[in-house]
């Protein structure tokens, strides 16, 4: 039968299967799967898992001297963080399903290092009474009473002595009056050891070397300051010298009775129990002079905003802030775009040039350049002075009105740069079509700046402004190197000035000056404030700019 007997078919012969060809063909073999070279023995622990694995090891080494010096310090949050991060760190970087992580886990770390972490430690220690007289825990005031408050023994005899170190670690050998012999530090007692005596003093001892003369002399303020124990028990005493010749016995005027948790004063029999403000107070009110750290809630703020000491010239000081970063950035900020519009101009020859020399201040580092601005600005030797305005004597640093004009003055030949180079990018990114649309609408140069140019600059520009108005709210350098926060003011009990801005007034509590007394808890209490501040207004600048962004 023909194809064409049956309609529908084609001219092309029809395949048909063959009942038997399942039966004939043999079935295929399963397809293998194709192995990744990272999968292989061979790609799996290759030269790159190798270098991975000695970058890790140095990492986990690391660490491990981290935990071990927070076990020893006792700093369990510190220990805790470290070994969190050290299990993170390998499960991401030993296991395949963590790619992603690989490349976001540094930044993480760095961000809860040097972020997280001491944004957290800095409002633990506001809540505190950190600072001189309070730097440690219980224990160790309790140690350094015993240790401060002492007096020589009446009628013990004097040990011929020899200064020895070990290391970095100073201590005395002795001879006893029964002829032995025996060496010690700060941190360990008098123990007895093998030693050579030569003309009744130790001359040499095993495991410490003898320091001559000439280095007695260069730490001659550690030897004075050393005090050996003279046994495990501090009420023992201790030995002290003054010529690191011959060794006296000391021992504490104050006894500490851990069951009643009392100190009393042997030679006046005065009783001293702790307070919450982390002193040993007695009956009449009067305190011990070294304390501890403990939980003061809100005193600090308190202390900042009612303290006359403080609250007086805070306000002032923040005041000051406000006007010193807005103005720092107004200033800039119209300086530098009317550079960048005059130097935007297409027909102006040499501009490149320009711009160069404009940009120049900006390239001298921020700390450099207010030394040179102080010495220039000086008084009775400064070259502004001497020069420009012929030996005239005029107090640019000293009065509080000249002086803080002379940081907007300096800070602005600081930070127009940056405004110049900023404006200038912004300028030639503006689309051509809108301010041509604007020529032809009829508008004129300043109109078109006025209704264009200038809302679109401001749209890529505002978030900087903010960031510039963050950084000057917190110019540090600028206020330190050039005057040091002064004039002082002359009615405050506390070391501040006219020109002092928040961040160099919690440099100055904090007491890193040497001017005041520390008081690390006021000033971290400070610093919460500043942030506070700062987050405030920045959120509140952003959430504004929103509406710029309607322009676009």
């Amino acid at each position: 039968m023909t194809d064409l007997q049956h309609p529908g078919a084609t001219s092309a012969t029809v395949d048909r299967p063959d009942p038997g060809a399942d039966a004939a063909t043999p079935p295929k073999a399963p397809r293998e799967r194709r192995v990744r070279p990272d999968e292989s023995p061979a790609g799996r622990y290759g030269p790159g898992f190798l270098v991975k694995l000695a970058l890790m090891a140095v990492v986990d080494a690391f660490g491990a001297y981290v935990v071990w010096s927070a076990w020893v310090a006792e700093s369990w949050v510190v220990l805790g963080a470290m070994v969190a991060m050290l299990a993170v760190a390998n499960w991401v970087y030993f296991s395949r399903r963590t790619v992603p992580l690989k490349y976001v886990l540094p930044g993480l770390i760095f961000l809860f290092t040097f972020q997280i972490f001491t944004i957290a430690y800095t409002g633990w220690v506001a809540f505190t009474n950190y600072g001189d007289g309070h730097n440690s825990t219980k224990d160790d005031a309790i140690s350094a009473l015993l240790t401060q408050n002492e007096r020589r023994v009446e009628g013990s005899p004097s040990l011929p002595l020899t200064v020895v170190t070990d290391g970095d670690a100073l201590g005395f050998a002795v001879v006893r009056p029964d002829g032995t012999t025996a060496v010690g530090d700060a941190d360990d007692a008098l123990a007895p050891v093998e030693a050579t005596v030569t003309e009744g003093r130790i001359a040499a001892v095993d495991g410490w070397e003898v320091l001559d003369r000439q280095e007695i002399l260069e730490r001659q303020g550690e030897v004075t300051n050393l005090r050996v124990p003279l046994s495990d028990d501090p009420n023992d005493g201790s030995v002290r010298t003054q010529d690191a010749r011959t060794g006296y016995v000391f021992t504490p005027t104050l006894v500490y009775d851990e069951a009643a948790d009392t100190m009393t004063d042997t030679t006046t029999g005065t009783v001293y129990t702790p307070n919450d403000e982390g002193q040993f107070e007695a009956a009449d009110g009067s305190t011990l002079q070294v304390g501890w750290r403990v939980f003061v809630g809100f005193d600090n703020f308190t202390t900042a905003f009612s303290d006359s000491r403080y609250a007086g010239p805070f306000f002032q000081v923040v005041v000051w802030t406000f006007v010193f970063a807005f103005l720092s950035v107004a200033t800039t900020f119209l300086l530098g775009m009317f550079l960048a519009t005059v130097f935007n101009a297409p027909h102006l020859r040499g501009r490149k040039i320009y711009r160069t020399l404009l940009i120049l201040p900006y390239a001298i580092p921020g700390f450099v350049a207010p030394l040179l601005w102080s010495g220039l600005l000086n008084r009775s030797f400064g070259f502004v002075n001497q020069v420009l305005l012929g030996g005239a004597a005029v107090p640019w640093l000293t009065d509080p009105w000249l002086a803080k004009f002379s940081i907007i003055a300096v800070n602005l030949w600081l930070g127009f740069p940056y405004m110049f180079l900023i404006c200038t990018g912004a300028l030639q990114s503006l689309p051509t079509d809108v301010l041509e649309a604007a020529k032809i609408d009829g508008a004129g140069r300043l109109r078109t700046w006025r209704s264009v140019t200038m809302p679109l600059l401001l749209v890529s520009t505002t978030p900087l402004l903010i960031s510039s108005f963050a950084f000057n709210f917190n110019n540090f350098a600028l206020i330190y190197m050039l005057t040091g926060g002064g004039p002082r003011f002359a009615d405050a009990s506390v070391p501040l000035g006219h020109t002092d801005i928040l961040i160099t007034m919690v440099y100055s509590v904090a007491g890193l000056d040497g001017s005041a007394p520390k008081n690390f808890g006021l000033a971290s209490a400070l610093s919460i404030v500043i942030f506070v501040i700062i987050a405030t207004i920045s959120a509140i600048a952003f959430k504004r700019t929103r509406s710029l962004e309607e322009i676009n």
